[in-house]
């Protein structure tokens, strides 16, 4: 799987329209293996990100936990956290 395709379920808040056109878009470039599709792709590459877009917003919707959402900034800081070990601090 991408790595840039981030989780989008049970967080608050909850994913924007954005984020999951964002993991579409990365979801049918890796299926794809175009970055940019010619001219000739265009009209099916933006279908098919129009198809994983609406697929994801009702799996999102559908989805049920009974566990309490993420919080965006603690999972953000966590994650840098494990970027820093797994490859050393940046330099500021």
């Amino acid at each position: 799987m991408c790595r840039n395709i981030k989780t989008l379920f049970n967080f608050d808040p909850p994913a924007t329209e954005e984020e999951i056109r964002a993991a579409s878009l990365q979801f049918v470039r890796k299926l794809s293996g175009f970055n940019k599709p010619s001219q000739a792709n265009q009209h099916v590459f933006e279908e098919a990100i129009e198809s994983v877009t609406d697929a994801a917003r009702r799996l999102l919707s559908a989805l049920v936990t009974n566990t309490a959402p993420k919080n965006r900034e603690v999972e953000a800081e966590k994650a840098r956290a494990r970027t820093a070990k797994r490859f050393g601090a940046r330099a500021s």
